[in-house]
Order: C-alpha cells, then structure tokens, then sequence
C-alpha cells in the first residue's frame, strides 16, 4: 500500500533520515522502533508532507505522493495521529470529531456512530472541552479525529506516551479492531515490546538508517533488538 524508496530527508546540514526503504503492506500492522532521534518521527512527517525529502520517493496504492501537500496527503486517504495528542483544547468532543472530517463531502454520521463505539467514552463526553479531558480520553480523541477523514492507512506516532499501563493496553486493543475494519496502520511506538507483540512487520531504525526488519515475532525474539529496546 505504502512505499518508501530511497528516502533521505535533511535538517539544515544534518542528514535525519540517511536512505530508508520500506514497505507497508495493505490491511497490516506495521512498526518502526528505534531511540529518540533515530529518524522515525521525521519519517511520518515526510509521508504526510510536513517536510519536503531531499532524496526518494514515496508510492501510495501505486501512485507517487513524494512532496505533496498535506492537503493532498490527507484526500489521498493517509491521515496521522501525531504524538502529544495535539488536539484543540478549547473545542469540544464533537467539534475536534468533526475537525477530522474537514475535507469530506459527504454523510459524516455513520463514521461519527463508528468512532463512538470504539470509544463510549467520547460519546459520554461529545460536549465537553477536549482540553479538560485525561490523557487516556484525549488519546482515544486523538484517534477518533484521524478515524474521522476515513482513512486507507492511519500513520500513529508514539500513542501508548505518558498513559497508565491499562490504558496503553486499551489503545492497543483499538489499534488491532481498527486495523480489522479496513484501516492500515503505520505505527511509531517507544514501548518496543507492545509495538512487536502487536505488528505484523517491523522495521528497527538506527540514527536515520534501517538496520533489522522482519515479523514482530521475529524482532521479538532477537538478541540483539531485546538487549537494545526490550531490557
């Protein structure tokens, strides 16, 4: 579904991401680990067209999206759940909901319907002020918006950050349902070990390079990923 190719990105003189390729197959879980700063945000943030690459070429359901706009990034069916929620504090349930959906034309309650029964919760609170909701809650509004523009494939960074473990346990519930309603997930996760137990395919990323792929199973089982991301 998703095809990165070659890709180099630049920050000033720093080279973040130094020529990755990687594949995410269509109706999959597929996650890149790697430490703070290795080049996994940076790699989201090209496929969205936030930063413009400096090198390669990113291939959507067969057509090449390198350098396009957000905009048109979002209309193509790619939509991100960026890390730190990053939802509008002052809106409520409802109106961050209906934010999601911004670029569509047609009947948005049936998705509206879908995003509440992943998550009761949101319904309870359709009317209240996003920003005085817990971590968890703005977590699963965080998603629920990026549900909201219907989606091929969801791009996660970092959703399980700063939340109680039964929480984390809950996202990662949801990430796995979604994914078996249609939805492709591209997931960028610190705690290794959930990300490896729940992904079909893994990429480990290495200060901009990639330097280990298989099957979450199998990255789960390495040596060295466990001395390196699993304690």
């Amino acid at each position: 579904m998703l095809k990165i190719e070659g890709l180099k990105v630049n920050y000033g003189g720093i080279e973040a991401v130094k020529g990755i390729s990687l594949e995410v197959p269509q109706n999959e879980i597929v996650t890149l680990i790697g430490a703070n700063g290795a080049g996994k945000s940076t790699t989201l943030r090209t496929v969205s067209g936030l930063i413009k690459p400096t090198e390669g070429k990113v291939t959507f359901n067969g057509e090449e999206i390198t350098g396009r706009s957000p905009y048109e990034i979002v209309s193509k069916g790619i939509t991100m759940v960026p890390e730190g929620r990053k939802v509008f504090p002052d809106l409520t349930v409802l109106e961050n909901l209906k934010i999601g959906a911004y670029l569509r034309k047609d009947n948005i309650k049936p998705d509206l319907e879908w995003v509440y029964d992943l998550f009761p919760r949101l319904k309870e609170r359709s009317w209240q002020a996003a920003g005085t909701m817990s971590g968890g809650e703005q977590q699963m509004l965080a998603v629920g918006r990026a549900l909201m523009s219907k989606p091929k494939l969801m791009m996660m960074d970092e959703p399980s950050l700063g939340l109680a473990p039964l929480i984390v346990k809950d996202i990662f519930d949801i990430i796995k349902e979604i994914v078996r309603q249609g939805v492709t997930i591209l997931l960028i996760e610190q705690n290794a070990n959930m990300a490896l137990q729940t992904a079909n395919l893994a990429y480990v990323l290495e200060v901009g390079n990639i330097t280990m792929t298989g099957t979450g199973k199998e990255l789960l089982d390495n040596e060295d990923v466990r001395r390196a991301y699993l304690g």
